[in-house]
This record gives structure tokens, C-alpha cells and sequence, in this order.
């Protein structure tokens, strides 16, 4: 005897395709000590294939700049402003400024032809906390990425608002004080 299977009928069309929603993550910290943890994700997620980029407000690198990325691997791309040293107030030269400003204008618009499926923007609630990138940007950004991008923030005293649209949040704190 030969059984015979039946697939049920869900009306389903022949094309199964759908795409995964991204997620908005936060990692947050009285500190600014916890990006190993996160380089340590994008560069895990890059290694299995998929396009990274890792966004640095606030670090300069020397001839470094958005156009001048620096390649980790074939799917990890790593971009600083183009200046040396970095930001730690929000006192910054007219030369600071547009270098942010354009690194800021670059990953939008690279997020937008949908070249990554991750990505990193490190230190973000500084540079938006320190008024060099405006709130209602990033918001907007988040907004209008692209759906099945993940997106993961850092930096201390994330904006209220952006908390409330994260799927995740992590807060990095000590468990104990020495």
C-alpha cells in the first residue's frame, strides 16, 4: 500500500518570499565603555554575510571620512568623520561640524539605496545630545529606513523618544561597585 500526502491548501501564493521586518535597538550606558559588545555582534553578523556598516560620530580618523571607509572583511564597513582626534563636547569647530554633518548626510543616504542590513550608529545620543544632529533627523531616519533593515544605537542618555520606538533596549550597568 502507498500512502498518499495531501499538502492542505492555505492560499498562499507560490512566492513564500516575505521580508523580516528590522529591529531598532539601543544600548545604552552612564559610560562609554561598551562598544566591544556591539562590534563584537556586527562583526559576528558580517562573518556570516551580511553587509555591516558601523557609523562613528564622534571619533575622527586620520584620512579616514565617509569616503574613505575602512573595509573589515568583505561585509563590514567601518567610517569615522574626516578629522583627527574626537568629540567630547559640544564645542566643535565649523570644520568638526560639516565632517559630522557629512558623515551624517552619507549614511542616509548609502541606508536608503539599501547597500547593509546592519547598521551600527555608535554614539549617536551624544552627537544629538550635544545638538549637532537634530532629534527629529533620527527620527525621521528611523522612520523611513528600509523595512527589513536592523539598526543599533549607542551612547549615554538616549533621547526619550527614540527609547520609545527601540524594539530592544540594554542598559549597561555595574552590578557591583569596587
Amino acid at each position: 500500500m502507498v500512502a498518499q500526502l495531501q499538502t492542505p491548501s492555505l492560499n498562499v501564493p507560490n512566492d513564500l518570499t516575505y521580508a523580516v521586518s528590522g529591529l531598532v535597538q539601543v544600548f545604552t550606558s552612564g559610560q562609554r565603555n561598551f562598544f566591544t559588545d556591539v562590534m563584537a555582534q556586527a562583526l559576528r553578523i558580517a562573518g556570516q554575510g551580511t553587509p555591516v556598516l558601523i557609523v562613528q560620530f564622534l571619533k575622527g580618523g586620520i584620512n579616514q571620512g565617509h569616503k574613505q571607509p575602512v573595509e573589515l572583511g568583505q561585509h563590514l564597513d567601518w567610517v569615522r568623520c574626516d578629522f583627527p582626534g574626537c568629540i567630547d563636547t559640544s564645542d566643535v569647530d565649523e570644520s568638526q561640524k560639516k565632517s559630522l554633518l557629512d558623515l551624517w548626510h552619507y549614511t542616509q543616504r548609502v541606508v536608503y539605496e539599501g547597500k547593509y542590513e546592519l547598521v551600527v550608529l555608535d554614539e549617536l545620543s551624544l552627537a544629538i545630545n550635544f545638538g549637532l544632529i537634530p532629534e527629529s533627523e533620527v527620527l525621521d531616519f528611523l522612520e523611513k529606513r528600509p523595512r527589513n533593515l536592523d539598526v543599533i544605537l549607542t551612547g549615554p542618555n538616549m533621547p526619550a523618544e527614540i527609547l520609545e520606538i527601540a524594539d530592544q533596549i540594554t542598559e549597561i550597568r555595574r552590578s557591583h561597585r569596587p
